[in-house]
């Protein structure tokens, strides 16, 4: 917007581009892995989940709430 309103249509024109939605898409992916494994590591910080099934458990449900929040994140997107 301070560079003047050309370079916010040209910025608004490439996000809203279907590569700038995958971009946009694989980003929140990342964002919400690194949450999901942030809280991960916090658990482990606090002494749980070592043994080498929760571990497992633990990467697998860190795979699926990263895909459960995109989702919702994407819903949220494009119905609201």
């Amino acid at each position: 917007m301070a560079s003047g309103g050309r370079l916010y249509a040209a910025t608004h024109a490439f996000i809203a581009s279907p590569i700038g939605m995958l971009l946009l898409f694989g980003w929140s992916v990342a964002f919400f892995y690194h949450l999901c494994n942030g809280i991960r590591h916090l658990a482990w910080d606090a002494g749980y989940g070592f043994e080498l099934r929760d571990a497992y458990r633990s990467g697998y449900a860190v795979l699926a709430a990263t895909a459960v929040l995109t989702v919702l994140a994407w819903l949220y997107v494009f119905l609201a």
